[in-house]
C-alpha cells in the first residue's frame, strides 16, 4: 500500500495542540480544596471511570487519525514492469471449415479443437501467442499476445461458418506468418490444425511454406480427424449429412518439413491432447513481457475506523459516562 498525498500526514502535528489542551482542561476541570494533610485519602484510588474518560479522548485522537490517513489515499498503486522471461512467439491457425463439424472426436473435431488450444494457450504463460483461423478464406484474429484471458476467449468465440466455406490451407499459412514476423522472439513457431486439402484460396500451401522458411519460422502441422465417411453436422445445427473427408497428409508433411517442424496426426481426442503436450516442449528464447497491475483506492477501511471510533466515544458519552445537571 502507498499514499497519494503522503505530505498530508504533517496533519498529524495537531496531536501536539490537542493533547496539551486536554492535559490543561483535566487540570481545571476539578474544584479544588486546601487541607492540612491528605493522609486520610491515601487509600482512595482514580475510578475506572476517570480512565474512560481518557478513553473517550483517546477515541477521538485515533479518528482523527483515521480520517488524516482517508485524506492521504492509501492505494494498492498500479505496477508497470517490463521482466525477462523464457519464452516463444507461437500463432495458431486453426481451421473452421465446414467439415471440422464431423463428429469422430467427440463432440465435434472443432469443439475438440477448440478445447485442446484453449488448454494449450493457459499452459504457455510466458509466450506471445496469436490466432489465424481459416476455411475459404483467412482471418488474422488476434496479434502475438501475452494476454491469456482474451486469446482464450477469443478462441472460445470462434465459430464455423463466420468465412466462406472451403479449406485454405496456403492462405491460413501465409496470414499466419504475416503475423508471427512482427514478434521478437528468436523462436517463431506456427501450429496449423486442419482436417482436410487444400481446395481453396490464392497461396498453394507449398509456397506458403517456403515463405515460412524464409522467414525463419517453424511449422507444426497437425491433421486431424479420420479419413472415409463421416457424419458433418452444419455450423447451425439444423441438419446432419454424410461425406467423405481426407486429409492430404503428404503436403502437411512436406510444410512441416520444410519449415523444420514436425507433423502430427490426431484420429482421437487423446492423441490430439498429446499432440499440443509434445509441441507445449518448443524451444524457448528470452522475452521481454510488459506487466501491468491497476490502481485499487483502500481509503474506505480507514473512514470506516474513524467513524466506529467516533460512535463508540459518543456510545461511552451518552450512557456510562453520561453527566445528570
Amino acid at each position: 500500500m502507498i499514499l497519494k498525498y503522503p505530505w498530508l500526514l504533517l496533519l498529524f502535528l495537531i496531536y501536539i495542540p490537542l493533547i496539551i489542551w486536554y492535559i490543561a482542561k483535566q487540570r481545571d476541570a476539578n474544584p479544588s480544596l486546601g487541607v492540612s494533610t491528605t493522609s486520610a485519602f491515601a487509600k482512595v484510588r482514580t475510578t475506572w471511570k476517570v480512565w474512560l474518560i481518557h478513553a473517550c479522548f483517546g477515541l477521538k485522537l485515533a479518528a482523527i487519525g483515521f480520517m488524516i490517513v482517508a485524506l492521504c489515499r492509501p492505494q494498492t498503486h498500479d505496477h508497470y514492469r517490463t521482466s525477462h522471461v523464457e519464452g516463444t512467439d507461437i500463432v495458431l491457425a486453426l481451421d473452421i471449415s465446414g467439415s471440422m463439424s464431423a463428429q469422430d472426436l467427440e463432440p465435434t473435431r472443432f469443439a475438440a479443437a477448440k478445447d485442446v488450444a484453449a488448454k494449450f494457450v493457459n499452459g504457455r504463460t510466458d509466450d506471445n501467442i496469436g490466432l489465424v483461423v481459416f476455411a475459404g478464406e483467412s482471418l488474422s484474429l488476434m496479434p502475438l499476445t501475452s494476454d491469456r484471458g482474451a486469446l482464450i476467449n477469443a478462441i472460445n468465440n470462434v465459430s464455423m461458418g463466420d468465412l466462406n466455406d472451403g479449406t485454405a490451407i496456403g492462405d491460413g499459412l501465409t496470414s499466419a506468418v504475416n503475423r508471427i514476423i512482427s514478434g521478437k522472439a528468436k523462436s517463431k513457431s506456427i501450429i496449423l490444425l486442419t482436417d482436410g486439402t487444400n481446395n481453396a484460396g490464392d497461396v498453394p500451401p507449398q509456397t506458403a511454406a517456403e515463405i515460412a522458411r524464409q522467414k525463419g519460422v517453424k511449422v507444426y502441422t497437425i491433421g486431424v480427424g479420420t479419413n472415409g465417411k463421416i457424419k458433418i453436422t452444419d455450423p447451425y445445427g439444423f441438419s446432419t449429412t454424410t461425406m467423405e473427408t481426407g486429409i492430404d497428409e503428404e503436403s502437411l508433411k512436406h510444410i512441416a518439413e520444410v519449415t523444420g517442424g514436425k507433423y502430427f496426426r490426431a484420429r482421437d481426442e487423446r492423441m490430439l491432447r498429446d499432440v499440443f503436450s509434445e509441441i507445449d516442449k518448443l524451444e524457448k528464447s528470452t522475452l521481454d513481457v510488459d506487466r501491468y497491475t491497476r490502481t485499487d483506492e483502500d481509503f474506505m477501511m480507514w473512514v470506516a475506523l474513524a467513524l466506529g471510533c467516533l460512535g463508540l466515544q459518543q456510545l461511552l458519552r451518552y450512557t456510562i459516562l453520561r453527566r445528570i445537571p
